[in-house]
């Protein structure tokens, strides 16, 4: 799925909502961009060495095949020389050959604002995620992310952010639960877009109905995007590695101590341009999560190819 709102050149901004408006109103009539419409339609094919429902810690320790289906849609508008913003859906369908009951399908509405100046960018987003499981209602979210960000030398860029979530889970009440968490990413541009890193720590404290369910974390990121031209079209790379150290608060009844996790992920995307606007993924990830609670203790790859069009 694409998300929006999140890249290096239009990240939210964190006093968008509070004084955006009134300085777009004090600005004279100038004539703005008209809005810009886009979509992304993608069906792919992939292998789970393990299919799992991560937010529930359920694994099964077998793999499957599964068909994939995606659609983005977004809509943006210039409101002001300052001021831009955009509205999005995402709908995407995961079908499983043998573990029709873990089907998932997931709808994601998104509304983001981003205010521009020459020294700092920022914003804000809003976005409300319903999942299902082989058609029952499974998880609701809503989450609201102020950010700040700007470019600290020519090729260095920075954001902040802060994220709040209320999470639902509609089969286990017990992982009901709020999250605060704050983000920081730093990337270097070696050659622009053309290739460059991003280097990214997030600290997260989620509070669940359930103590031995709430934990805080700290996470980091890797990742390393390059680009580069084959018969005069983009082919891109993409490398990312990603690591989180969970620590529970309560105590687990079914090991008579307090969780630990560690997870390790290291993922590779391929892209290639096909024919037009179209164009093909091919992707493979590998995750090392170590736990003390058996259930979340496994290894797992998923590798997988992607068909999708753009306009």
């Amino acid at each position: 799925m694409r998300r929006t709102g999140h890249t290096a050149q239009g990240i939210a901004a964190i006093f968008a909502a509070a004084c955006a408006m009134p300085i777009a109103a004090a600005e004279p009539e100038e004539t703005l961009s008209p809005a810009v419409y886009s979509a992304e339609v993608g069906l792919g094919f992939e292998y789970d060495s393990n299919v799992s429902v991560e937010e529930v810690d359920a694994t099964t320790g077998e793999g499957d095949y599964a068909l994939l289906m995606d659609l983005s849609l977004e809509a943006a508008k210039q409101l002001s020389t300052k001021l831009e913003g955009a509205v999005s859906y995402d709908f995407s369908q995961t079908m499983y050959d043998e573990f029709s009951r873990v089907d998932r399908q997931t709808h994601i509405l998104g509304s983001d604002m981003a205010y521009n100046t020459e020294a700092v960018d920022g914003g804000l987003s809003l976005y409300y995620i319903q999942s299902r499981l082989d058609g029952d209602k499974f998880l609701e979210l809503y989450r609201v992310s102020p950010a700040i960000s700007g470019f600290l030398a020519k090729k260095s860029f920075a954001r902040a952010a802060y994220v709040y979530s209320d999470k639902s889970i509609t089969t286990n009440p017990d992982r009901d639960a709020d999250t605060n968490a704050g983000e920081l990413d730093f990337y270097y541009f070696r050659r622009g877009l053309r290739s460059y890193f991003n280097l990214g720590y997030r600290y997260k404290d989620e509070d669940a109905k359930a103590d031995r369910l709430s934990y805080t974390s700290n996470s980091v990121k890797l990742r390393y995007i390059q680009r580069w031209e084959l018969f005069s079209r983009l082919v891109k790379l993409e490398l990312s590695w990603r690591y989180e150290d969970r620590e529970y608060d309560g105590i687990t009844p079914s090991i008579g101590e307090a969780r630990d996790d560690q997870r390790h992920r290291w993922r590779a995307d391929f892209e290639i341009p096909l024919i037009g606007r179209s164009a093909m993924q091919i992707y493979y990830g590998y995750a090392d999560y170590e736990s003390n609670y058996p259930q979340s203790d496994y290894t797992q790859y998923i590798t997988g190819t992607r068909f999708f069009y753009t306009w």
